[in-house]
């Protein structure tokens, strides 16, 4: 399925893809991210969308696909990251927490990460940026 013109070939809509996926050397540990850019509207769609899309994460974690796909990271622990422009509330806080205590079971960390947009790191960073 070929996303239509003016879409992103990622994101939370397209539970189908896995929008970032790497081995954090750091933490040595798999790393899945999903990318939500839309604003939260607490829409039955938009919630449905991240449920599906952590859904298929999470199969991709344990039925045996990352294990076939890479060898070298079994047993290695997992994060799964939703990084999206504005901080989840309403029901789709209610689901991340839910989700987040259900993946714990698991041994899967789940972290939102909210993303400054704005072109600056902020007033501590001496970047210049």
């Amino acid at each position: 399925m070929a996303p239509t013109e003016g879409t992103d070939p990622i994101g939370v809509e397209r539970a189908d893809v896995i929008d970032f996926f790497a081995h954090d050397t750091k933490r040595d540990e798999v790393l899945l991210a999903m990318y939500e850019s839309r604003p939260w509207d607490n829409s039955d769609l938009q919630l449905f969308q991240v449920q599906e899309k952590f859904n298929a994460y999470v199969s991709f974690l344990l039925d045996g696909e990352l294990t076939d796909a890479h060898p070298e990271l079994a047993g290695k622990d997992a994060r799964i990251e939703l990084r999206c422009a504005e901080m989840p509330e309403g029901r789709v806080l209610d689901l991340l927490n839910a989700v987040h205590d259900q993946l714990a079971l698991q041994e899967i960390a789940v972290e939102v990460i909210v993303e400054d947009r704005s072109g600056s790191c902020g007033s501590g960073c001496s970047c210049g940026g």
